[in-house]
């Protein structure tokens, strides 16, 4: 994957990148040359994360975090001399049906998932304009921008805001040289797939895509990179679906009758 990309000197901050999705994409621009800074509410994932990169000859450092403080959120900003990639990759969304929904819950996850966004990207705009240029990555969802899950109707509302954020502040921030870009996983093989309840459904839902196979964490990563490399110059603005073509059929029976 990394053969392609050099990132070398550039400092990336990915939030969530102590497991799962935002590890591998911790991986990614780690081997790409980056100097990575995980912040993570999972402060002692981050560093042992962490600390096998450094192991393999890697810079990596881990920062503990709620991404639902404002002002957390700023403090950490605040305290980096430089910033090249922001990748904005945690996400809150327990399985929670629509009528038991509360509003602690959906204020924690619009708070995580998307108000942070908003102050992660705030915070890095001064260090955006001292450069001239600068990326914001998103790890957004088919969920919610294109399809629907039994249970997740607050997940699925935060992360349509975040397409809104994307194609809003890629307009907004391009006078400055910062691109704005996201990602749209399908089911992607991580532990988080355990919010959706039985793992036995894994194999089933496999079986529904038309690849085949649900995705893995490293197919996420592959895309932030490309989008955060100078081979995406001139994208702003978009998602990049990464579903194994999950979201191409319009009915199950219609996947079924072409398999």
């Amino acid at each position: 994957m990394n053969a392609r990309f050099d990132f070398t000197g550039q400092q990336v901050l990915v939030t969530g990148g102590a497991q799962g999705i935002g590890r591998a994409i911790v991986e990614g621009f780690a081997r790409a040359g980056a100097e990575v800074l995980i912040a993570d509410l999972n402060l002692d994932g981050a560093r042992a994360l962490a600390s096998a990169l450094n192991d393999e000859g890697h810079r990596v450092s881990a920062s503990g975090i709620d991404l639902a403080d404002r002002e957390a959120v700023a403090a950490l900003l605040a305290g980096l001399p430089r910033l090249d990639v922001l990748v904005h990759n945690a996400a809150y969304f327990p399985l929670t049906p629509f009528e038991q929904i509360d509003e602690p819950l959906l204020r924690r996850t619009l708070d995580v998932n998307l108000s942070a966004l908003f102050w992660l990207t705030q915070g890095a705009l001064p260090l955006f304009r001292r450069q001239g240029r600068g990326n914001v990555l998103v790890t957004s969802s088919v969920t919610g921008p294109r399809v629907a899950y039994p249970g997740l109707s607050h997940y699925a509302a935060s992360k349509a805001g975040v397409n809104g954020f994307i194609r809003s502040a890629a307009l907004e921030l391009a006078a400055h040289g910062v691109r704005v870009n996201g990602v749209e996983p399908g089911m992607i093989r991580t532990p988080a797939m355990d919010n959706l309840g039985d793992a036995s459904l894994n194999a089933r839902i496999a079986g529904s895509v038309p690849l085949g196979r649900l995705g893995e964490p490293q197919d996420i990563a592959a895309a932030m990179l490309f989008l955060a490399s100078d081979n995406a110059a001139y994208i702003t603005g978009q998602t990049l679906i990464v579903d194994g073509g999950a979201t191409l059929p319009e009915t199950l029976a219609t996947l079924e009758s072409n398999g």
